[in-house]
């Protein structure tokens, strides 16, 4: 099944990319691999610091969303999200209190999502780490790489 006809079997609409807010390009080609720079929600989402004014359900929300909007940008860059061999890797930062520990938790919301979309092709390497803070006092940030077509 494409990806296009397994988005819309799912309900999902991909968002308009987020643009760049500093120096810095949204994605690169080289070779067969996209590399999308770190990714954050789109202004309608909630703000906040997980372990502290957000649940990890809210985070889980918001790791989805950005998974969304990596999606939106890797069908931007390749004009087809079937040209998606395989996503590589992911790395999600969560701003968090230092004690919070769930951050793969968060994250799952984007791995879920890229599992859910992308079948086998969505599974892939990941780092979950916690960051004292992150742009804008967005919740979740995530950059991947992919293989393509």
């Amino acid at each position: 099944m494409r990806v296009e006809e397994r988005l819309k079997e799912l309900g999902i609409e991909l968002p308009a990319p987020i643009q760049p807010v500093a120096s810095y390009v949204r994605w690169i080609q080289t070779g067969n691999l996209l590399f999308i720079s770190g990714t954050g929600p789109g202004d309608e989402t909630v703000r906040g610091k997980l372990g502290s004014t957000m649940s990890v359900d809210e985070g889980y929300v918001a790791a989805r969303e950005v998974g969304l909007q990596i999606l939106a940008t890797a069908k931007d860059a390749l004009g087809d999200l079937d040209r998606v061999n395989r996503v590589v890797k992911g790395l999600g930062m969560v701003n968090c209190t230092p004690d919070f520990a769930d951050q793969p938790k968060v994250i799952n919301g984007c791995s879920d999502l890229f599992i859910e979309v992308l079948g086998e092709r969505g599974k892939h390497t990941r780092s979950a780490v916690g960051f004292v803070s992150l742009p804008f006092g967005i919740p979740v940030e995530i950059e991947c790489t992919m293989e393509i077509l």
